[in-house]
């Protein structure tokens, strides 16, 4: 059970990690990756993300133990969604926009 536990947290935290640099790449934006700000660069490393969470779920035999793997997992992707929230990638947090003018 810890297996899977353990497995299907980190495909959590590995899929949510992936959708921010994913969407930024495919909408021609930058963001910051280890790699670079570009959006080729974030598309890249996005996909790669979602291929190891997927990679992980594999390996994690959910059909065995559905419910330890979907609180695992989703409490995976709440800890990185808090992460971007609040601390941001590489600690930046992005600069507060200005409300628009009505």
């Amino acid at each position: 059970m810890w297996t899977t536990a353990l497995l299907t947290f980190f495909a959590g935290v590995f899929a949510a990690n992936a959708t921010p640099h994913f969407v930024k790449g495919i909408t021609k934006e930058p963001f910051p990756t280890p790699f670079g700000y570009t959006p080729l660069i974030n598309l890249v490393a996005g996909w790669g993300m979602y291929v190891i969470a997927a990679l992980l779920l594999a390996g994690a035999d959910v059909a065995a133990r559905p419910w330890p793997a979907a609180v695992s997992g989703a409490i995976g992707v709440l800890v990185m969604g808090v992460f971007h929230a609040h601390v941001g990638a590489f600690g930046k947090r992005p600069p507060a926009k200005a409300a628009p003018l009505a």
